[in-house]
């Protein structure tokens, strides 16, 4: 039966409303965030040549975008070109809200049965004339794990650049070493571990339910990290296919999203096999 959150206040119902009734497209996620990462990655990527990001990225040059300029054309340059300000702090802070971006784009549709779990045991609670911490503050707990991750993931991303900053060969071996972890991580029983809890967030929520914010924020950060269990080897795959590869990014946030509202295994050993093959091809070619 569904509910009308009428306890949670006018906040708290737009949040549960968004992550029930747009189930079908997103699953019900918090659609302005989404929305504008993807609006300043796919600008971003339209404005740079095909060749910059990857495969897939004719596609994006054929979006209705103005050219970039100002911000905007500073933070490709600053993402994609290692040699222009390496070691810098604008760079290090372009590279962390990059992929940051990418970690709400992609992820937070997936944790939208995850939110609306939240908002229901919330709306039973102030039925019950119990205090309920806003939804916003579980999206911010999990959110926080997932800036954690964009930090590392930039540190990897100067490391890889340095590394291979201009051999094709070096970066097809890059490449490949990124699709074999991902495809082998589909198969470890940690990644499954972490897939049961994001499927089933009820048991977490309920159990571990606090009426304070801190607590709320840390059940928030629990949630992110089994979410980044699941999928922080799938955002290796940018490195084979472009860090800015806006097609494989929308690839990657449907797979996550079929992957954890699906049942079994078989979806995450086909995906797994496929990047085990593709990586294994990536060697033949670099040998």
């Amino acid at each position: 039966m569904d509910q009308d959150f009428q306890h949670l206040g006018t906040g708290g119902r737009a949040v549960a409303r968004l992550t029930g009734e747009t189930r079908l497209l997103v699953l019900g996620s918090i659609w302005l965030a989404i929305a504008l990462a993807w609006l300043v990655l796919m600008w971003t990527a339209a404005s740079l040549p095909p060749a910059a990001t990857g495969p897939g990225g004719w596609l994006v040059e054929r979006l209705p975008f103005p050219e970039a300029g100002g911000l905007l054309a500073a933070f490709a340059q600053l993402c994609l070109s290692p040699e222009s300000a390496a070691g810098s702090m604008p760079r290090a802070a372009a590279l962390v809200l990059m992929w940051f971006l990418m970690a709400v784009a992609t992820m937070l549709p997936s944790a939208a049965p995850m939110i609306r779990t939240y908002c229901e045991i919330a709306d039973t609670a102030a039925s019950a004339g119990k205090r309920a911490v806003h939804p916003c503050v579980l999206v911010a707990g999990y959110l926080t794990v997932w800036l954690g991750a964009a930090v590392a993931f930039a540190a990897l991303t100067v490391g890889v650049q340095a590394v291979a900053p201009d051999d094709p060969r070096l970066a097809r071996w890059v490449g490949a070493s990124s699709l074999a972890f991902a495809g082998a991580w589909q198969f470890s029983s940690l990644k499954e571990a972490c897939l049961t809890k994001c499927r089933a967030p009820f048991s977490t929520l309920f159990g571990r339910w606090s009426n304070r914010a801190s607590g709320v924020y840390r059940l928030g950060m629990e949630q992110g990290l089994w979410c980044l269990g699941c999928c922080w080897a799938l955002m290796l795959v940018v490195f084979a296919v472009g860090i800015m590869n806006i097609f494989w990014m929308a690839l990657i946030g449907l797979f996550a999203i079929v992957e954890k509202t699906g049942n079994g295994r078989v979806i995450g050993r086909i995906a797994g096999t496929i990047l085990l093959v593709w990586a294994a091809t990536l060697l033949v070619i670099s040998a």
